[in-house]
């Protein structure tokens, strides 16, 4: 028989309510809903009342490190639908002007360094992407797919075969932050 400890507990807002089946945790709240499966031997996540509790059956660093990111990755799920995330980008040139849409879940940059085809980056799903003139802002509600859309449209205006030194165009994030 395992004796497990608890270690760690989230308590849950009052909007917000939790599910979970098969290690999957599922966090809904106002603005939509964001889940994420929590799998390990020694560690394990259950719901208990209006909390979310992380229990082990050892008590090493290796568990300590596990509980520490199950509760981080359960605090960004409770902020994310409770409150959203929003990244915003810039979009940075000299000399040729980029011109950037938005297209399906594709984010299009056309004349990129006077390039005649057009690079593109995917927008993951659970994110909004908007351009306004030399900005550019992802909302969502999971603080990971944010962030991978975001990297995505800095990968696609990734400068190859010149002098990253002197030709210092792009899309860069500026800020992330949690909508108010």
């Amino acid at each position: 028989m395992i004796k497990w400890t608890e270690q760690a507990e989230i308590k849950l807002p009052d909007d917000v309510q939790a599910t979970m089946e098969n290690n999957e945790l599922k966090i809904k709240g106002k603005l939509g809903e964001a889940s994420r499966i929590f799998r390990d031997n020694y560690v394990k996540a259950y719901i208990e009342g209006s909390s979310v509790k992380i229990a082990t059956s050892k008590n090493n660093k290796y568990t300590k490190g596990i509980v520490g990111t199950w509760y981080s990755e359960t605090k960004l799920l409770i902020e994310g639908v409770t409150k959203g995330f929003e990244y915003h980008m810039k979009i940075d040139f000299t000399h040729f002007p980029m011109r950037v849409s938005v297209r399906g879940d594709k984010l299009i940059v056309e004349n990129f360094l006077g390039e005649k085809s057009p690079r593109s980056a995917k927008i993951v799903d659970g994110c909004k992407v908007s351009v306004k003139g030399d900005r550019i802002t992802i909302n969502g509600i999971d603080k990971r797919k944010i962030g991978e859309t975001a990297a995505n449209i800095e990968r696609a205006t990734y400068i190859r075969h010149f002098d990253a030194r002197v030709f210092q165009d792009g899309i860069f994030l500026l800020k992330g932050e949690v909508n108010e």
